[in-house]
């Protein structure tokens, strides 16, 4: 079974970069190992560094960070790095960047493992609803509102 989903437009939101101040996304993780190699996450490094919509992404060698630098919204998770089963709700919850789901070429984050189980009962409706929720959260929102 194939799972196709229309992408969300691309807008500047909110971003979940953990602790205030320091501006990491996805807590330091390269977005582009995600999709690369044998899809395992991998942390990336300052050395390998780049700014986008405010936040600062980390990557664990030149060539990612050259492929993500060519196109990042093939990279970025959805959401901002928020839970997808919390922006389903409304809500914006901080995602794991060891709890993911790539479905239809889009990086998807859980707030747990917990939480991904009850989001894996119906991927395609929880995105739907976040999908539309996205697009209602304020452009300044921060983490907990």
């Amino acid at each position: 079974m194939t799972l196709s989903l229309a992408p969300v437009e691309a807008v500047a939101k909110p971003v979940y970069v953990g602790i205030e101040g320091e501006n990491i996304a996805v807590g330091g993780y390269d977005t582009v190992s995600y999709f690369r190699g044998n899809g395992v996450p991998e942390v990336g490094s300052s050395e390998f560094q780049a700014e986008h919509d405010g936040a600062v992404y980390h990557f664990a060698n030149a060539e990612n960070l050259a492929a993500f630098q060519d196109n990042p919204a093939m990279f970025l998770p959805q959401y901002g790095g928020h839970c997808a089963w919390a922006m389903s709700r409304g809500s914006l919850a901080p995602g794991d960047p060891t709890v993911y789901k790539i479905v239809d070429g889009k990086l998807y984050l859980n707030f747990n493992k917990q939480v991904q189980k009850t989001w894996l009962t119906d991927i395609a409706g929880f995105i739907t609803k976040a999908d539309a929720q996205w697009l209602t959260i304020p452009d300044d929102a921060k983490f907990g509102n």
